[in-house]
């Protein structure tokens, strides 16, 4: 059989439920009977009453999977473990003043009237402010120092020609396979997959060209140089995976959206966003239940109907949507196995992304302002093996790697007290060299634990210092260092993961795992379904789950 049949008898038959809508269309969606305001936040949830939707988890998944619900007029019930809502969309507080960000950097956002201040999907929240990154990033490297321009495409793409002259064709030429492939989806989304087949590969030559192939292949059909390419996939931490084993559609499209975008943060911090939407609920008769944790969800007959909480409560549910890990969804929260076999078989075939090691910093001096530097976002490189930065990640090899450091003050003035600075340094990092520490850690014995972590944190506090802020060490009034295990305490992710599944080819659209399970009424949102992990994914994740539940019940009236 030709490439081009298979790829038409694949591609074809999945992709439109693979790839979601362009904008949901809300008009034609059921509509519920609850009036606005309902319970609101100051309502009592009732033992054993009944919700439309019950959802596990108050992440941004599972925050704008409920906000859909009670936008269209049903009711929504979120129950969360932690005492705050968000997932890894939180802030924390220390003295001095400091207010950290648990995770967010930057995310691409929409615009309003040309103002950046649009979730998307939900225009009637209108309360954020984004700022933008004046640089994109800057990415640092043995021989470059680069600064990513904002939202100019083309500006990149000059900066990069001008460093490496001698690859100019291939660098357009990966430019407009990019661009290319962006077009190549707008047009067949909008075309609601009403194409022709057989002249699928001539119309759509980009989205044949990288819908089965790793980001690695696409740049080695374009580039030689080793260094070129590791400065154009320095994005890859973003991701979780390096080049060889990331499916190209999960690095190209986000990155030409943040390309042509741009990169914000909200004023704020993370914690608006999620408070935001938490509020959008409860106005519209909703409920956020925090500090309940869901142990199991009801199932009857192969149907979900409800959950049980830590204590005891049940609460019941037309539909079942979980926020929470899709690997503790199926194996920890029901008896199903059976039944859920060859589900089970193929959830097995995936491997969780990779977790992170953050040294969160509250300094008590302007440094970074001393230092005259006025990026917000630095990716610092010791090589360009993008390949065995992914090694040393797993193995917790803080020693031999880079960083990340985000310099939040260089964002909007009032970050920090006066005269101080807040900044976080990252990497990422897998689960298995915590693992050691894991039964002691939960059993509250930490020696070791903290000695390791300390460890870790004084190599990169020290790498950051020699590298870009003199001085920094002496500087420190506030530190907290988070491991993949603190991801696991507040998160409940498996495997402490920041990204859910890992998205390879295997993981990808239109083959990521869906949103609806094999039990009936049970839904899975967030970053361990589609379309996949990250801000720009979770929140449309929510939406679509919502989307899909919509057309099911259109279909039960």
């Amino acid at each position: 059989m030709s490439k081009a049949k298979i790829v038409r008898r694949d591609f074809l038959k999945t992709m439109l439920a693979g790839i979601p809508a362009l904008s949901l269309d809300w008009n034609s969606f059921p509509r519920g009977d609850r009036p606005a305001g309902g319970a609101g936040r100051s309502g009592r949830v009732a033992a054993g009453e009944s919700w439309d939707a019950v959802i596990i988890g108050a992440g941004l998944g599972g925050l704008s999977c409920a906000a859909g619900f009670a936008r269209q007029g049903f009711k929504p019930l979120v129950l969360e473990q932690h005492t705050i809502p968000g997932g890894y969309a939180t802030t924390f507080k220390r003295p001095g003043g400091f207010v950290f960000d648990a995770s967010l950097h930057s995310t691409g956002v929409g615009e309003r009237g040309g103002i950046p201040n649009l979730i998307d999907g939900f225009p009637e929240i209108t309360d954020i402010e984004f700022v933008p990154h004046k640089v994109l990033y800057r990415a640092i490297f043995p021989d470059y120092d680069i600064r990513v321009p904002h939202k100019d495409v083309d500006g990149y793409i000059k900066l990069l020609i001008e460093r490496f002259p001698e690859e100019k064709a291939g660098i357009e030429g990966l430019f407009q396979t990019m661009r290319g492939l962006v077009s190549d989806l707008n047009r067949y989304q909008s075309a609601g997959g009403q194409v022709n087949m057989a002249n699928f590969p001539k119309e759509f030559p980009y989205l044949v060209k990288c819908f089965n192939s790793t980001w690695g292949t696409v740049l080695d059909s374009h580039l030689k140089d080793p260094k070129l390419k590791a400065v154009v996939s320095e994005l890859w931490g973003y991701f979780g995976l390096p080049p060889s084993k990331l499916a190209s559609l999960y690095y190209i499209l986000p990155l030409m959206g943040y390309l042509e975008g741009g990169g914000y943060y909200p004023v704020g911090r993370s914690q608006k966003i999620s408070d935001a939407l938490r509020r959008f609920i409860e106005e519209r008769g909703g409920k956020v239940l925090l500090g309940t944790r869901v142990e199991s969800i009801l199932v009857k007959e192969h149907a979900a109907y409800g959950v049980k909480t830590a204590d005891g409560t049940e609460y019941l549910g037309r539909v079942v949507v979980s926020n929470a890990n899709a690997y503790d969804t199926v194996h920890k929260m029901m008896d199903e196995a059976e039944y859920l076999k060859t589900y089970l078989a193929r959830m097995d075939t995936f491997t969780a992304s990779l977790s992170s090691f953050q040294v969160f910093l509250g300094l008590k001096k302007d440094l970074v302002a001393e230092a005259g530097i006025q990026d917000t976002e630095i990716f610092y490189e010791t090589g360009y093996d993008h390949e065995e930065s992914y090694r040393q990640a797993l193995n917790g090899e803080v020693e031999k790697g880079g960083f990340g450091l985000t310099l939040y003050d260089n964002l909007y003035k009032g970050y920090s007290p006066e005269g101080k600075n807040t900044l976080s340094i990252i990497t990422l990092q897998g689960y298995d060299p915590w693992k050691k520490y894991e039964a002691d850690y939960l059993a509250r014995k930490k020696d070791a634990y903290r000695a390791e972590k300390d460890r870790m944190a004084d190599i990169l506090i020290k790498k950051v210092e020699d590298a870009l802020l003199p001085g920094l060490g002496k500087a420190i009034e506030v530190r907290e260092v988070a491991t993949p295990l603190t991801n696991v305490r507040y998160t409940s992710n498996y495997r402490g993961a920041i990204y859910g599944w890992d998205q390879t080819l295997d993981n990808s659209e239109p083959r990521r795992l869906p949103h609806k399970t094999p039990v009936k009424n049970l839904y899975l949102a967030g970053a361990w379904t589609r379309p996949g992990g990250g801000y720009g994914a979770v929140i449309p994740s929510g939406l679509q789950c919502f989307a899909e539940i919509m057309e099911e019940w259109k279909k039960e009236k």
